[in-house]
């Protein structure tokens, strides 16, 4: 955070953000202007001519600490935080939706899960997405990174409590399939996923938090044949998205 509002970086992320107009940006930095311009960093160079931001020039060193080390491609971007949604928003889009996905982040902390999970999400178009606001990371520009922008067209809500925020969907008409390798859950092609779905994905190597275990009305499981049990957070989650998109044709 710098003088309150966070730098994007990485050229997609950078391009997403200002395409989907949802945070309020006011400065930019980018190469020098010339000849090394390829079709992307002129798009964004246009764009933030036309938005009247301020156009800066960093050398690598400075911007590398202004992003905190992070993969910039020598672009960044000053913006306001990350646009959060409230949970009835997304429980009104839900109710408006027979098909809505309701993925919930069940405490991550690791930003390149979070990250890769937004991508999905915003590929599969889900209704929104429901982390909680502790033990868990928040949507960072790390995260923003590693969706490469799909996060800012995704809904996401910041919840106090995920068993009370899961109970409000489940009112709105979602049932909530954990992810799990536990004896109790069942081959996840074997669950019917038509209808407004929740998909539940418990944190990096705790899996599951009892509270959201119990709230959960099915537990499903990845095939693994190849007897090696571990995906991570993303790649299941990936998984199990197209597993619904395949269910629904």
């Amino acid at each position: 955070m710098v003088g309150g509002g966070e730098w994007l970086y990485g050229r997609n992320p950078v391009e997403e953000a200002l395409a989907a107009g949802r945070r309020t940006c006011t400065e930019i930095v980018l190469p020098p202007p010339g000849a090394t311009d390829d079709d992307q960093l002129a798009r964004i160079r246009d764009e933030a001519s036309r938005r009247r931001l301020v156009i800066r020039t960093m050398d690598r060193d400075q911007l590398d600490r202004l992003t905190r080390f992070g993969h910039h491609q020598g672009v960044a971007l000053k913006t306001t935080g990350y646009p959060y949604v409230g949970l009835d928003d997304i429980a009104r889009a839900a109710e408006a939706d027979e098909n809505a996905i309701v993925v919930v982040l069940d405490h991550l902390e690791d930003p390149q899960n979070v990250g890769s999970i937004l991508r999905t999400a915003a590929a599969v178009g889900v209704t929104g997405v429901v982390i909680p606001e502790d033990r868990a990371v928040a949507i960072t520009p790390a995260a923003v990174r590693a969706s490469a922008g799909g996060s800012e067209y995704v809904s996401v809500a910041h919840v106090v409590n995920l068993p009370r925020a899961m109970a409000r969907l489940k009112d709105a008409g979602l049932w909530f399939t954990g992810l799990d390798l536990g004896a109790n859950a069942k081959p996840l092609a074997s669950i019917d996923f038509k209808g407004r779905a929740g998909l539940v994905v418990g944190a990096e190597g705790n899996g599951l938090s009892r509270l959201v275990r119990e709230n959960c009305d099915f537990l499903g499981a990845l095939p693994m044949p190849g007897g090696f049990e571990s995906l991570n957070a993303g790649v299941a989650t990936a998984v199990a998205l197209y597993e619904i998109l395949r269910q629904r044709g």
